[in-house]
C-alpha cells in the first residue's frame, strides 16, 4: 500500500483552493490527513473564519476513520444519532459527519488518507476536496 505524500497533500490543497476561486465558494479551509488521522497539509484562506480548519479537519478525520465519505456518515447519523453522537464524545468533537470530507485513495484502492473542507455548502466543499484529489494522480470515495 502507498503512503500520501507531502507533496500530494498540498497539491491537494493548492488545487482546492483554486477550484473553490472558480467555483465562487465562500474563504475556506482545507485539511488533508493520512491514514492515521494525522495532518498532513492544512491551510485557511484569508477571511475565512476562525473555526474553518477545525471544522475542515473533523470532516476529514471522520471520513479517513470510517473509510468513508462523510456525506454517507451524515446520511447514517441521522439513521442512528446515539452511536454518531458516542464517536463525537470518544474523539473528543474531532468526528464531524457533516458533508464536505472524501476518502483518498491510492491505485490499489487503499484509503491513504482523506481531505476535508469547510467554508461552504457541503457540496461545495466536497467538490472542492475532489478536484484536489484528483489532480495530484489520486482516486477518492
Amino acid at each position: 500500500m502507498s503512503k500520501l505524500t507531502l507533496a500530494q497533500a498540498n497539491k491537494i490543497v493548492e488545487v482546492a483552493f483554486a477550484k473553490a476561486r472558480e467555483m465562487k465558494v465562500k474563504p475556506l479551509a482545507v485539511a488533508v490527513l493520512d491514514d492515521a488521522g494525522h495532518v498532513r497539509s492544512l491551510q485557511r484562506q484569508d477571511n475565512a473564519s476562525m473555526l474553518r480548519n477545525d471544522v475542515a479537519i473533523g470532516k476529514a478525520a471522520a471520513a479517513v476513520g470510517m473509510g468513508i465519505a462523510s456525506r454517507t456518515l451524515l446520511e447514517r447519523a441521522q439513521g442512528n444519532p446515539h452511536f454518531f453522537g458516542a464517536l463525537s464524545a470518544v474523539t473528543q468533537g474531532k468526528f464531524i459527519p457533516q458533508t464536505g470530507a472524501v476518502v483518498i485513495k491510492d491505485k490499489d484502492g487503499n484509503v491513504i488518507g482523506a481531505a476535508g473542507a469547510s467554508g461552504g455548502t457541503g457540496d461545495e466543499d466536497e467538490a472542492v476536496c475532489i478536484a484536489g484529489i484528483e489532480a495530484a494522480g489520486l482516486a477518492w470515495g
